[in-house]
Protein backbone atom coordinates (compact mmCIF):
# COMPACT_ATOMS: atom_id res chain seq x y z
CA UNK A 1 0.00 0.00 0.00
CA UNK A 2 1.46 3.11 -1.46
CA UNK A 3 1.96 5.90 1.65
CA UNK A 4 1.40 9.38 0.98
CA UNK A 5 4.43 11.92 0.86
CA UNK A 6 2.31 14.61 3.36
CA UNK A 7 2.08 11.77 5.98
CA UNK A 8 6.15 11.27 6.53
CA UNK A 9 8.30 13.19 8.37
CA UNK A 10 9.79 16.25 6.78
CA UNK A 11 13.22 16.10 6.86
CA UNK A 12 12.72 12.36 4.63
CA UNK A 13 10.67 14.18 2.01
CA UNK A 14 12.90 16.31 1.63
CA UNK A 15 15.05 15.81 -1.68
CA UNK A 16 18.77 16.66 -2.57
CA UNK A 17 19.73 17.90 0.77
CA UNK A 18 21.93 15.15 3.02
CA UNK A 19 21.03 14.60 6.32
CA UNK A 20 23.86 15.34 8.13
CA UNK A 21 23.45 19.45 6.29
CA UNK A 22 19.58 19.13 6.88
CA UNK A 23 18.87 21.85 9.05
CA UNK A 24 15.33 19.76 10.36
CA UNK A 25 17.52 16.74 11.32
CA UNK A 26 20.16 18.74 13.16
CA UNK A 27 17.40 20.17 14.63
CA UNK A 28 15.67 17.13 16.34
CA UNK A 29 19.40 15.70 16.48
CA UNK A 30 20.03 18.52 19.57
CA UNK A 31 16.84 18.11 20.96
CA UNK A 32 17.00 14.58 21.43
CA UNK A 33 20.89 15.02 23.30
CA UNK A 34 19.57 17.93 24.87
CA UNK A 35 16.80 15.77 26.54
CA UNK A 36 19.02 12.86 27.49
CA UNK A 37 21.68 15.27 28.76
CA UNK A 38 19.27 16.62 30.83
CA UNK A 39 17.79 12.99 32.00
CA UNK A 40 21.17 11.44 32.52
CA UNK A 41 21.69 14.43 34.77
CA UNK A 42 18.93 13.85 37.11
CA UNK A 43 19.08 10.23 36.87
CA UNK A 44 22.88 10.89 38.33
CA UNK A 45 21.68 13.64 41.22
CA UNK A 46 18.63 11.34 42.21
CA UNK A 47 21.01 8.44 42.59
CA UNK A 48 24.16 10.24 44.27
CA UNK A 49 21.88 11.47 46.96
CA UNK A 50 19.71 8.24 47.48
CA UNK A 51 22.91 6.59 48.27
CA UNK A 52 24.48 9.40 50.38
CA UNK A 53 21.45 9.09 52.07
CA UNK A 54 20.98 5.70 52.68
CA UNK A 55 25.08 5.73 53.84
CA UNK A 56 24.39 8.18 56.48
CA UNK A 57 21.21 6.52 57.52
CA UNK A 58 18.82 9.32 56.28
CA UNK A 59 15.48 7.44 55.15
CA UNK A 60 13.54 9.91 52.60
CA UNK A 61 9.59 8.78 53.99
CA UNK A 62 7.52 10.99 55.30
CA UNK A 63 6.35 8.28 58.20
CA UNK A 64 7.94 10.38 60.79
CA UNK A 65 5.05 13.13 60.52
CA UNK A 66 3.25 10.96 62.44
CA UNK A 67 5.10 11.04 65.50
CA UNK A 68 4.84 13.57 68.47
CA UNK A 69 6.43 17.05 67.92
CA UNK A 70 7.52 17.53 71.52
CA UNK A 71 8.14 21.38 71.03
CA UNK A 72 6.07 24.22 71.87
CA UNK A 73 4.99 26.90 69.02
CA UNK A 74 3.91 30.09 70.75
CA UNK A 75 1.74 31.52 68.38
CA UNK A 76 -0.74 29.59 66.24
CA UNK A 77 -3.73 30.06 64.51
CA UNK A 78 -5.31 26.97 65.53
CA UNK A 79 -4.98 25.02 68.67
CA UNK A 80 -1.87 23.09 69.21
CA UNK A 81 0.31 21.58 72.17
CA UNK A 82 3.40 19.14 72.01
CA UNK A 83 1.80 16.31 72.43
CA UNK A 84 0.75 16.80 68.57
CA UNK A 85 2.31 15.44 65.36
CA UNK A 86 5.02 16.53 63.19
CA UNK A 87 2.03 16.82 60.82
CA UNK A 88 0.24 18.84 62.87
CA UNK A 89 3.27 21.63 63.62
CA UNK A 90 4.22 21.91 60.15
CA UNK A 91 0.04 22.64 59.48
CA UNK A 92 0.72 25.78 62.29
CA UNK A 93 3.32 26.96 60.55
CA UNK A 94 2.14 26.54 56.96
CA UNK A 95 -1.29 28.76 58.78
CA UNK A 96 1.33 31.37 60.36
CA UNK A 97 3.24 31.80 56.77
CA UNK A 98 -0.22 32.51 54.99
CA UNK A 99 -0.87 34.91 58.25
CA UNK A 100 1.66 37.42 57.38
CA UNK A 101 1.79 36.70 53.81
CA UNK A 102 -2.59 37.86 53.24
CA UNK A 103 -2.01 40.32 55.62
CA UNK A 104 0.88 41.80 54.51
CA UNK A 105 0.00 41.93 50.94
CA UNK A 106 -3.10 43.96 51.59
CA UNK A 107 -1.16 45.95 53.44
CA UNK A 108 1.93 46.53 51.42
CA UNK A 109 -0.45 47.37 48.51
CA UNK A 110 -2.24 49.93 50.15
CA UNK A 111 0.82 51.88 51.76
CA UNK A 112 2.45 51.23 48.09
CA UNK A 113 -0.81 53.09 46.53
CA UNK A 114 -0.74 55.85 49.03
CA UNK A 115 3.22 56.63 48.10
CA UNK A 116 2.83 56.00 44.67
CA UNK A 117 -0.21 59.40 44.99
CA UNK A 118 2.49 60.66 47.45
CA UNK A 119 5.25 60.53 44.75
CA UNK A 120 2.90 61.98 42.29
CA UNK A 121 1.51 64.75 44.06
CA UNK A 122 2.71 68.00 42.96
CA UNK A 123 3.07 69.33 46.36
CA UNK A 124 7.01 69.12 47.10
CA UNK A 125 7.27 68.35 50.37
CA UNK A 126 4.95 65.05 49.74
CA UNK A 127 6.51 64.35 46.93
CA UNK A 128 10.20 64.74 48.13
CA UNK A 129 9.12 62.63 51.59
CA UNK A 130 7.56 59.79 49.04
CA UNK A 131 10.96 59.77 47.42
CA UNK A 132 13.02 59.63 50.54
CA UNK A 133 10.70 56.59 51.71
CA UNK A 134 11.04 54.90 48.37
CA UNK A 135 14.93 55.38 47.93
CA UNK A 136 16.38 54.90 51.20
CA UNK A 137 13.53 51.62 52.00
CA UNK A 138 14.24 49.68 48.81
CA UNK A 139 18.43 50.31 49.36
CA UNK A 140 18.70 48.66 52.70
CA UNK A 141 18.22 44.78 53.22
CA UNK A 142 15.34 43.33 54.24
CA UNK A 143 17.25 41.40 56.87
CA UNK A 144 18.53 44.83 58.17
CA UNK A 145 15.16 46.26 58.36
CA UNK A 146 13.80 43.62 60.48
CA UNK A 147 16.18 43.64 63.64
CA UNK A 148 15.96 46.65 63.74
CA UNK A 149 12.16 46.47 64.21
CA UNK A 150 12.36 43.54 66.15
CA UNK A 151 15.40 44.62 68.44
CA UNK A 152 14.97 48.57 68.18
CA UNK A 153 11.46 49.34 68.35
CA UNK A 154 9.55 46.25 69.74
CA UNK A 155 11.76 44.57 72.15
CA UNK A 156 12.22 48.59 73.58
CA UNK A 157 8.81 49.08 74.22
CA UNK A 158 7.58 49.33 78.16
CA UNK A 159 7.09 46.19 80.64
CA UNK A 160 3.94 44.69 80.96
CA UNK A 161 3.13 46.31 83.91
CA UNK A 162 3.85 49.63 82.61
CA UNK A 163 2.11 49.09 79.14
CA UNK A 164 1.38 51.72 76.76
CA UNK A 165 -2.65 52.35 77.05
CA UNK A 166 -4.47 53.70 73.97
CA UNK A 167 -8.20 54.10 73.75
CA UNK A 168 -10.60 51.09 72.60
CA UNK A 169 -8.43 49.42 75.24
CA UNK A 170 -5.17 48.98 73.40
CA UNK A 171 -2.21 47.73 75.44
CA UNK A 172 1.38 48.25 73.81
CA UNK A 173 4.19 46.67 75.67
CA UNK A 174 7.56 44.34 75.13
CA UNK A 175 4.84 41.28 75.39
CA UNK A 176 3.19 42.59 72.20
CA UNK A 177 -0.28 44.25 71.83
CA UNK A 178 -3.53 43.54 73.23
CA UNK A 179 -6.85 44.69 72.23
CA UNK A 180 -10.31 44.02 72.30
CA UNK A 181 -11.92 41.80 69.44
CA UNK A 182 -13.97 39.02 68.37
CA UNK A 183 -13.29 35.47 68.99
CA UNK A 184 -15.47 32.94 67.65
CA UNK A 185 -18.18 30.71 69.62
CA UNK A 186 -19.71 27.04 68.06
CA UNK A 187 -21.64 28.81 65.76
CA UNK A 188 -18.99 30.15 63.42
CA UNK A 189 -18.55 27.93 61.51
CA UNK A 190 -22.03 27.41 60.07
CA UNK A 191 -22.24 31.31 59.50
CA UNK A 192 -19.30 30.69 57.73
CA UNK A 193 -21.86 29.29 55.50
CA UNK A 194 -24.32 32.47 55.11
CA UNK A 195 -20.94 34.54 54.70
CA UNK A 196 -20.23 32.33 51.45
CA UNK A 197 -23.72 32.51 50.16
CA UNK A 198 -23.95 36.20 50.23
CA UNK A 199 -20.28 36.69 48.71
CA UNK A 200 -21.81 34.61 45.77
CA UNK A 201 -25.24 36.34 45.71
CA UNK A 202 -23.66 39.42 45.48
CA UNK A 203 -21.08 38.88 42.86
CA UNK A 204 -23.93 36.97 40.80
CA UNK A 205 -26.21 40.23 40.97
CA UNK A 206 -23.30 42.52 40.22
CA UNK A 207 -22.74 40.84 37.09
CA UNK A 208 -26.19 40.57 36.00
CA UNK A 209 -27.29 43.76 36.77
CA UNK A 210 -24.31 45.76 35.19
CA UNK A 211 -24.79 43.59 32.15
CA UNK A 212 -28.22 44.54 31.99
CA UNK A 213 -27.08 47.85 32.67
CA UNK A 214 -24.53 47.79 29.22
CA UNK A 215 -27.48 46.46 27.71
CA UNK A 216 -30.16 48.96 28.13
CA UNK A 217 -28.59 51.88 28.98
CA UNK A 218 -30.27 52.05 32.22
CA UNK A 219 -29.02 52.52 35.44
CA UNK A 220 -29.88 49.25 37.46
CA UNK A 221 -27.06 50.30 40.69
CA UNK A 222 -24.99 46.98 40.08
CA UNK A 223 -22.74 47.75 43.23
CA UNK A 224 -25.26 49.03 45.42
CA UNK A 225 -27.50 45.77 45.08
CA UNK A 226 -24.40 43.48 45.72
CA UNK A 227 -23.53 44.76 48.55
CA UNK A 228 -27.00 45.08 50.01
CA UNK A 229 -26.77 41.40 49.16
CA UNK A 230 -23.29 40.72 50.70
CA UNK A 231 -24.18 42.23 53.83
CA UNK A 232 -28.13 41.09 53.99
CA UNK A 233 -27.06 37.19 53.70
CA UNK A 234 -24.65 37.51 56.70
CA UNK A 235 -26.84 39.37 59.02
CA UNK A 236 -29.57 37.35 58.33
CA UNK A 237 -27.58 34.29 59.20
CA UNK A 238 -26.04 35.69 62.11
CA UNK A 239 -29.34 35.68 63.76
CA UNK A 240 -30.86 32.10 62.32
CA UNK A 241 -27.93 30.14 63.61
CA UNK A 242 -29.30 30.93 66.88
CA UNK A 243 -26.29 31.43 69.26
CA UNK A 244 -23.78 34.60 68.27
CA UNK A 245 -20.81 33.45 66.13
CA UNK A 246 -18.62 35.80 67.74
CA UNK A 247 -18.04 37.45 70.79
CA UNK A 248 -16.25 40.24 71.97
CA UNK A 249 -13.78 39.63 74.67
CA UNK A 250 -11.18 42.38 76.45
CA UNK A 251 -7.99 42.53 77.61
CA UNK A 252 -7.78 42.29 81.10
CA UNK A 253 -4.48 42.63 83.45
CA UNK A 254 -3.50 39.33 85.16
CA UNK A 255 -1.29 38.08 87.42
CA UNK A 256 1.84 38.43 84.83
CA UNK A 257 0.56 39.22 81.46
CA UNK A 258 -2.90 40.66 80.06
CA UNK A 259 -5.08 37.61 79.62
CA UNK A 260 -8.23 37.36 77.23
CA UNK A 261 -8.77 39.87 73.53
CA UNK A 262 -6.61 39.44 70.76
CA UNK A 263 -3.11 39.81 71.03
CA UNK A 264 -0.48 40.23 67.98
CA UNK A 265 2.98 38.68 69.09
CA UNK A 266 6.06 41.39 68.72
CA UNK A 267 7.55 39.06 66.23
CA UNK A 268 4.71 38.75 64.39
CA UNK A 269 4.05 42.56 64.70
CA UNK A 270 7.78 43.08 64.03
CA UNK A 271 7.62 40.57 60.58
CA UNK A 272 4.86 42.02 59.40
CA UNK A 273 5.91 45.89 59.56
CA UNK A 274 9.22 44.79 58.09
CA UNK A 275 7.22 43.27 54.90
CA UNK A 276 4.89 45.89 54.64
CA UNK A 277 7.42 48.72 54.59
CA UNK A 278 10.03 47.08 52.57
CA UNK A 279 7.75 45.49 49.94
CA UNK A 280 5.70 49.10 50.06
CA UNK A 281 8.62 51.01 48.21
CA UNK A 282 8.73 48.39 45.66
CA UNK A 283 4.77 48.24 45.08
CA UNK A 284 4.98 52.60 45.02
CA UNK A 285 7.58 52.63 42.17
CA UNK A 286 5.33 49.85 40.02
CA UNK A 287 1.89 51.54 40.97
CA UNK A 288 3.98 54.75 39.62
CA UNK A 289 4.84 53.44 36.65
CA UNK A 290 1.21 52.25 35.90
CA UNK A 291 -0.21 55.31 36.55
CA UNK A 292 2.28 57.66 34.58
CA UNK A 293 1.55 54.76 31.15
CA UNK A 294 -1.90 56.47 31.61
CA UNK A 295 -2.53 58.58 28.67
CA UNK A 296 -2.64 61.97 29.38
CA UNK A 297 -5.59 62.23 26.75
CA UNK A 298 -7.74 59.74 29.19
CA UNK A 299 -7.30 62.44 32.44
CA UNK A 300 -7.95 65.15 30.10
CA UNK A 301 -11.36 63.56 28.78
CA UNK A 302 -12.27 62.65 32.26
CA UNK A 303 -12.08 66.17 33.55
CA UNK A 304 -13.61 67.54 30.64
CA UNK A 305 -16.82 65.15 31.79
CA UNK A 306 -17.20 66.64 34.59
CA UNK A 307 -15.44 64.25 37.00
CA UNK A 308 -13.37 65.06 40.38
CA UNK A 309 -9.84 64.16 40.91
CA UNK A 310 -10.71 61.03 42.75
CA UNK A 311 -13.80 59.95 40.64
CA UNK A 312 -10.94 60.10 37.57
CA UNK A 313 -8.00 58.32 39.73
CA UNK A 314 -10.83 55.48 40.59
CA UNK A 315 -12.76 55.64 37.15
CA UNK A 316 -10.70 55.96 34.99
CA UNK A 317 -6.53 56.24 35.90
CA UNK A 318 -6.42 53.31 37.95
CA UNK A 319 -8.36 51.07 35.97
CA UNK A 320 -6.01 51.60 32.98
CA UNK A 321 -3.21 51.65 34.93
CA UNK A 322 -3.82 48.10 36.28
CA UNK A 323 -3.09 46.50 33.02
CA UNK A 324 0.38 47.46 33.13
CA UNK A 325 0.92 47.47 36.87
CA UNK A 326 -0.35 43.45 37.68
CA UNK A 327 2.48 41.47 36.10
CA UNK A 328 5.11 43.12 38.03
CA UNK A 329 2.85 43.14 41.04
CA UNK A 330 2.29 39.64 40.91
CA UNK A 331 6.38 39.59 41.41
CA UNK A 332 6.15 41.93 44.59
CA UNK A 333 3.59 39.40 46.03
CA UNK A 334 5.70 36.33 45.70
CA UNK A 335 8.59 37.90 46.99
CA UNK A 336 6.90 39.02 50.23
CA UNK A 337 5.51 35.59 50.12
CA UNK A 338 8.80 33.69 50.46
CA UNK A 339 10.81 37.04 52.49
CA UNK A 340 8.72 36.06 55.21
CA UNK A 341 10.85 33.03 56.02
CA UNK A 342 13.19 35.38 57.10
CA UNK A 343 10.95 34.97 60.45
CA UNK A 344 13.23 32.60 61.32
CA UNK A 345 16.00 35.45 62.31
CA UNK A 346 13.21 37.10 65.02
CA UNK A 347 11.49 33.71 66.20
CA UNK A 348 8.15 33.84 64.17
CA UNK A 349 6.86 30.31 63.84
CA UNK A 350 6.42 30.41 59.99
CA UNK A 351 6.55 27.50 57.54
CA UNK A 352 10.67 27.45 57.87
CA UNK A 353 11.00 28.13 61.27
CA UNK A 354 8.82 25.13 62.38
CA UNK A 355 10.67 23.29 59.33
CA UNK A 356 14.04 23.70 60.74
CA UNK A 357 12.94 22.87 64.46
CA UNK A 358 11.64 19.79 63.34
CA UNK A 359 14.60 18.91 61.54
CA UNK A 360 16.68 19.41 65.11
CA UNK A 361 14.09 17.29 66.44
CA UNK A 362 13.39 14.33 63.84
CA UNK A 363 16.74 14.61 62.23
CA UNK A 364 14.91 13.94 58.62
CA UNK A 365 16.44 17.11 56.70
CA UNK A 366 16.02 16.17 52.86
CA UNK A 367 12.10 14.96 53.22
CA UNK A 368 11.52 18.25 55.12
CA UNK A 369 13.14 20.70 53.17
CA UNK A 370 11.44 18.91 50.31
CA UNK A 371 8.04 19.82 51.67
CA UNK A 372 8.94 23.21 52.54
CA UNK A 373 10.55 23.67 49.13
CA UNK A 374 6.59 22.12 47.71
CA UNK A 375 4.80 24.31 49.92
CA UNK A 376 6.31 27.53 48.94
CA UNK A 377 5.99 26.14 44.91
CA UNK A 378 2.41 25.55 45.63
CA UNK A 379 1.71 28.81 47.07
CA UNK A 380 3.31 30.80 44.51
CA UNK A 381 1.98 29.15 41.55
CA UNK A 382 -1.42 29.86 43.46
CA UNK A 383 -0.89 33.31 44.15
CA UNK A 384 0.27 33.70 39.96
CA UNK A 385 -2.41 31.86 38.91
CA UNK A 386 -5.00 33.98 40.85
CA UNK A 387 -3.57 37.43 39.69
CA UNK A 388 -3.36 36.32 35.97
CA UNK A 389 -7.09 35.50 35.61
CA UNK A 390 -7.53 38.72 36.83
CA UNK A 391 -4.72 40.21 34.87
CA UNK A 392 -6.14 38.44 31.43
CA UNK A 393 -10.02 40.03 32.80
CA UNK A 394 -8.48 43.53 32.32
CA UNK A 395 -6.12 43.17 29.30
CA UNK A 396 -7.38 45.07 26.14
CA UNK A 397 -8.60 42.45 23.55
CA UNK A 398 -7.67 43.47 20.01
CA UNK A 399 -10.00 42.89 17.21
Amino acid sequence: MATSSSSLPRFLTRKGVPLWRDVVVLQWVAQVLSALLVLGFLWFFVSNVLQAAEARGLGLGFGFLRNAAGFPIAESVVSYAPSDTFARALWVGFLNTIKVSVVGIVLATALGLVAALARLSSNWLVSNLAGLYINVIRNIPLLVQLFIWYFAVFQRLPSVQQALTLPGPIYISQRGLYMAGPLPTATFGLWLVFVAAGLALGYLLHRVLLRRQVRTGRSTYPLLVGMLALLAVPLAGWFLVGAAPMRITTPVMGRLNFEGGIRLTPEFAALLVGLVVYTGAFIAEVMRAGILAVQKGQVEAAKSLGLSPFQTLRLVVLPLAMRVIIPPLISQYLNLTKNSSLAIVIGYADLFFVGRTIINQAGQAVPVFLLIMAIYLALSLFTSAVLNLYNRRVQLVER
